[in-house]
């Protein structure tokens, strides 16, 4: 009988097979696949540009009389039209979030016994602080139902913070001051602008699809529009705001 042998595995000639080893090596070890001719690219968007329109002639307000201290500074209304512009915010509702949105840590300055800016647009999860530029103190705080908070008394110098965790419209004062009003609008997406002081506006990076846009004031019902994004071009949308006069109360 004759002894049995084991034959070797055949030989591959196939040249391909070369690359083939290391790459499956490459891969196993954590190495980054790299394919010749392919590059990464962000993805396609649209943006939306337009005009924002004052519909009304603004009116002064009339000062309010203050339980604590005598009338001052805080007391006088936005003089321009240009000053109530900065108070008109342009959003898109219920747009997908990017993976990458983050909200820039955003600032209401108590100087000269107001809010300065009147009104801050944030995205959701976002940090504000209150910092007390002013010789007084201030006590600032909201019972909005978005967020209830007080920061209590602290004087010039200090500064104390809030994140609005949730979504919504939430109305700030002064427990000193009764004259002294701020608006923090909380947003669940990053598409959002404010008019320049000329109306014009422009909001950037948008994924193509069709959306409702809105334009928002605090003494307004919100106006909405629709429109179409195409990825690579640019949207042309208007607004007209028709703010009425401030009430007497100074708000």
């Amino acid at each position: 009988m004759r002894p049995l042998r084991l034959r070797s595995a055949p030989r591959i000639r196939n040249p391909g097979t070369r690359v083939a080893l290391p790459l499956v090596l490459a891969l196993s070890a954590g190495a980054p696949l790299l394919v010749a001719g392919h590059r990464s690219h962000p993805p396609a968007v649209g943006r939306i540009e337009g005009q924002v329109l004052l519909s009304t002639a603004l009116t002064t307000r009339r000062p309010r009389f203050r339980i604590y201290t005598d009338p001052g500074p805080g007391a006088r209304p936005p003089a321009h039209e240009a000053d109530e512009m900065r108070n008109v915010v342009l959003y898109l509702q219920r747009a997908a979030v990017p993976d990458d949105a983050r909200g820039e840590r955003a600032n209401i300055t108590q100087r000269d016994e107001q809010f300065v800016p009147h009104v801050v647009t944030v995205l959701r999860g976002t940090t504000v602080d209150f910092p007390n530029d002013d010789e007084v103190f201030h006590n600032v705080f909201s019972l909005s139902s978005a967020k209830t908070f007080d920061l209590g008394r602290y004087p010039k110098g200090s500064s104390r913070s809030v994140v609005f965790d949730r979504s919504g419209v939430i109305q700030v004062f002064c427990h000193i001051h009764s004259d002294m009003s701020a608006v923090v609008l909380v947003l669940d997406n990053p598409f959002f602008a404010v008019p320049a002081e000329n109306g014009r506006y422009a909001i950037e990076g948008i994924p193509p699809g069709e959306y409702t846009v809105v334009g928002w004031h605090e003494r307004i019902k919100p106006v909405t529009r629709t429109i179409r994004i195409v990825a690579g071009e640019t949207a042309r949308l208007d607004f007209n705001i028709p703010i009425p006069p401030a009430s007497e109360d100074g708000r």
